[in-house]
């Protein structure tokens, strides 16, 4: 077996310290001169060297592995998130190490086996999470960003939507295309998301004079958004329009309506949030509010990064807005 290159062997070869070397091949070589840098490149591609991350790791006390947690990673809304988290981390040269929680499952749970390993950060983006285990982790310098929800507490970063706003738009749409008995599907009741869509809905309706809006839930799930029609469908007044949390139970809502012999848009209209690829599909064409996940993952990399670089910045809390997507799943648009 070939014996493996060592960057001492780059570094004579190169006519440059072994330091040199560590530092051209690390994020943060501004002292290497262009001509020094090209000259190692050169004799490290002769000698086939490869850099030894677990060394790097130890010399510079950071893994450039960032956890990202997903509780549920079913919903395409975050495998689709996963994706672009993914491109965005390698472009920066961080490698990610996914946890996955149950649907019963709190982070908590799983802390154990997320501090066994030495994490740069953790993205948090579809789970509960505690005070406690905020302070556990930042006491082993281990920033901590919430993607997709937003917080109360102070002390920890989050990036969202503007989940308020984007409720509120969407009561103002129903309204103003002349739907009168409204209906809202809800997610999972103790996540963010679904209560801050659910409050911005509800509050526009309140201010122009709405009231009797019908409510079901839904679990943020494709099946629980078809029960949830069905449901409302068995009301005394159905609806002729429904609001659902998340896409997903959308197009679960869309085929509950079609299998009752119910034409979305003329005789229910359906509006979603979050603008999944699916959304767009022609047999749906859901009119949705779209979360700018690429505005959103750049804020939480920015956030990472300066939490890296310096733990004692203060916390932050990024809401972006959202579009709506007008598609043919609204009459009157």
């Amino acid at each position: 077996m070939n014996k493996k290159v060592t960057s001492i062997e780059v570094a004579e070869l190169a006519g440059v310290s072994q330091s040199t070397v560590s530092r051209v091949f690390s994020n943060n070589s501004p002292n290497v001169s262009d001509r020094t840098r090209q000259r190692v490149l050169k004799v490290a591609e002769e000698l086939g060297y490869q850099p030894n991350a677990i060394a790097r790791m130890m010399s510079t006390r950071q893994s450039n592995i960032v956890g990202i947690v997903m509780a549920n990673i079913t919903s395409p809304f975050y495998p689709y998130v996963l994706e672009k988290f993914l491109q965005e981390l390698q472009n920066i040269e961080r490698q990610v190490l996914l946890f996955t929680a149950s649907e019963n499952q709190s982070i908590d749970d799983i802390l154990p086996l997320v501090l066994q390993y030495q994490l740069d950060a953790l993205i948090v983006t579809s789970a509960t999470l505690s005070s406690e285990l905020a302070k556990v982790c930042s006491a082993r310098g281990m920033p901590i960003i919430l993607f997709n929800r937003s917080v109360n507490d102070p002390n920890m970063s989050a990036v969202s939507a503007d989940n308020v706003a984007g409720g509120r738009l969407v009561a103002n749409v129903l309204l103003d295309t002349g739907h009168r008995r409204l209906a809202f599907v809800a997610g999972v009741h103790n996540t963010s998301t679904s209560y801050d869509r659910e409050r911005g809905f509800f509050s526009r309706l309140h201010e122009r004079g709405y009231e009797g809006t019908q409510q079901a839930d839904g679990h943020y799930t494709y099946e629980g958004g078809y029960r949830a029609t069905e449901t409302l469908l068995r009301s005394v007044n159905p609806p002729d329009a429904i609001f659902c949390a998340n896409d997903i139970m959308a197009l679960g809502a869309i085929d509950a309506l079609r299998a009752h012999g119910l034409r979305v848009p003329h005789d229910v209209s359906v509006i979603g949030f979050d603008n999944i690829p699916m959304a767009g599909w022609s047999a749906y064409q859901l009119t949705t509010i779209s979360q700018e996940v690429d505005i959103m993952i750049q804020h939480t990399l920015q956030i990472m990064l300066e939490k890296i670089e310096y733990p004692h910045s203060p916390s932050r809390l990024e809401r972006v807005a959202g579009n709506l997507v007008i598609r043919s799943s609204v009459r009157n648009v």
